[in-house]
C-alpha cells in the first residue's frame, strides 16, 4: 500500500499547501482518501484524476470536500477514465451534503454507517465515529493482499476508543491542529493527545497532520516528540511525501 501526501494543512490552505487530502494505492486500484483544497493539482502530479477507482470522504467540511465538485466536473467532461461514473463514498447524516455526491453523468454516492466494513479493490475500510461539532468518521484502511494498515483519525478531540481503533497500524495519520497549552474548546487533538494517542495505539509510524496555518509545523513537531515514549517514529507531512507500506 502507497499513501501519497496531497494536503495537510487545517481550516484554509497557505504557503502553496493545500487542506486535507490523500492517495491511497495499491497495485490495482487508487482511491482518494478526502479531497480538500489543492487536491486535484496535487492529484495530478502523481496519477491521472480518470484513473480513480473511488472517493472517499470522512465528513462534509470544506477543507475535506473542497475540490470535490470540480472532480465532479472533470468526471463529467471526460469520456477516457477507469470507470464510468465516480463511486463517492459518505456518511448520511447530512442527507444535504450526502445528496451532493451523486452528480449526473458524473458520481454517485455511496453511503457507510460506523459499524461497516466496505471493499475498495484491494482496500478494506472500517470506521470509528469521532467527535466533532458536525458528523465525522476515522479510517482504518487495510491492504487485503499484505495485512498492512492505515489509520487515519480524521477531525477529532480525543477519546480513549481512539486508540483502540487505530491499535497496530502501521500508519497513523492524526488530525493535530492545536498546541500542548491550548485552553479554548477543543475538537481537535493538541500535540500531547496525538502523542498519547499514537502512543497507546502501538502504531509504528505517526504522521501529524490538519496542522494550523498559525503554527510552525517544527512547534507542532517537536511538541509531538516531547510527549511521545517513540519521538524517532513521528514526523511532519509534507506535499507529494509517499510513505510506503
Amino acid at each position: 500500500m502507497k499513501i501519497t501526501i496531497l494536503g495537510y494543512y487545517g481550516g484554509y490552505p497557505s504557503k502553496n499547501t493545500g487542506t486535507t487530502g490523500y492517495l491511497v494505492q495499491t497495485k490495482d486500484t487508487n482511491l482518494l482518501l478526502d479531497a480538500g483544497s489543492a487536491t486535484l493539482l496535487e492529484l495530478e502530479k502523481n496519477l491521472d484524476p480518470l484513473d480513480l477507482d473511488a472517493v472517499l470522504l470522512t465528513h462534509y467540511h470544506h477543507d475535506h470536500t473542497a475540490d470535490l465538485g470540480v472532480l465532479q466536473y472533470r468526471w463529467q467532461l471526460n469520456e477516457k477514465k477507469k470507470v464510468a461514473t465516480l463511486p463517492i463514498y459518505g456518511h448520511t447524516e447530512d442527507p444535504l451534503n450526502f445528496g451532493a455526491l451523486t452528480w449526473p453523468n458524473a458520481s454517485k454516492g455511496i453511503s457507510y454507517q460506523v459499524n461497516d466494513v466496505i471493499k475498495v479493490g484491494g482496500l478494506k475500510i472500517s470506521f470509528e465515529k469521532t467527535q466533532h461539532p458536525v458528523a465525522a468518521f476515522a479510517t482504518r484502511i487495510e491492504e487485503v493482499a499484505t495485512g498492512k494498515v492505515f489509520t487515519f483519525t480524521s477531525d477529532t478531540r480525543y477519546f480513549a476508543q481512539l486508540a483502540d481503533f487505530a491499535q497496530n497500524s502501521d500508519l497513523l495519520i492524526t488530525d493535530t491542529n492545536f498546541l500542548s497549552d491550548y485552553q479554548g474548546v477543543k475538537w481537535h487533538l493538541t500535540t500531547k493527545e496525538t502523542a498519547q494517542l499514537f502512543d497507546n495505539a502501538h502504531a509504528q509510524r505517526l504522521i501529524i497532520s490538519h496542522l494550523s496555518p498559525k503554527i510552525d509545523p517544527k512547534i507542532m513537531l517537536e511538541e509531538t516528540q516531547h510527549f511521545s515514549a517513540n519521538p524517532t517514529k513521528i514526523e511532519l507531512p509534507a506535499t507529494g511525501k509517499v510513505i510506503e507500506l
